[in-house]
């Protein structure tokens, strides 16, 4: 997150609250959001323009059905590195006053990895991307939009863990 121009480390609740949400549960329903649609909707078009962040992991999980069972699959990049999703939030402040930072991971089509598995994927920023989108000064939807592509397949790596 950024505050004051400069980047900030975060702790955000997953689950995207609009400014006009009435409780914490409004999250449940946006956990992501589509890298299509993010710009226009109205539950993230203030955010897109203004609150953008990158949500840190070094891996996520994808559900792969298997002779009708789910199967989670981990993917993460070769070298093991944490990596940004992009995302959005929103200081979302409750009927009692409390400020919550929420947030939500915006998704993309699947690149050649991770298709078989699922066909979305969060949006991987690149160090060059990850400069634009943090940018609070950007506010061009289209170089933005730009940003909310699949990440190149070359960086990926899949490792498959047991059925739980």
């Amino acid at each position: 997150m950024n505050e004051g121009g400069k980047n900030k480390l975060a702790v955000c609740r997953w689950g995207f609250v609009p400014p006009w949400g009435k409780d914490l549960n409004d999250g449940y329903k946006m956990i992501n959001a589509r890298a299509e649609t993010v710009a226009e909707k109205p539950s993230f078009r203030q955010a897109f323009s203004r609150h953008r962040c990158l949500v840190v992991a070094d891996g996520f999980y994808e559900w792969k059905k298997v002779g009708g069972k789910k199967m989670p699959v981990y993917v993460h990049l070769k070298n093991g590195k944490p990596f940004g999703m992009a995302g959005l939030y929103n200081l979302w402040t409750s009927p009692e006053g409390e400020q919550v930072c929420t947030s939500t991971i915006i998704t993309t089509e699947a690149n050649e990895i991770v298709r078989p598995i699922h066909d979305r994927m969060p949006v991987i920023a690149s160090q060059d991307t990850a400069a634009l989108w943090l940018d609070p000064s950007g506010h061009e939807k289209e170089k933005l939009l730009q940003v909310l592509k699949p990440y190149p397949m070359t960086k990926w790596n899949c490792m498959r863990c047991r059925p739980r």
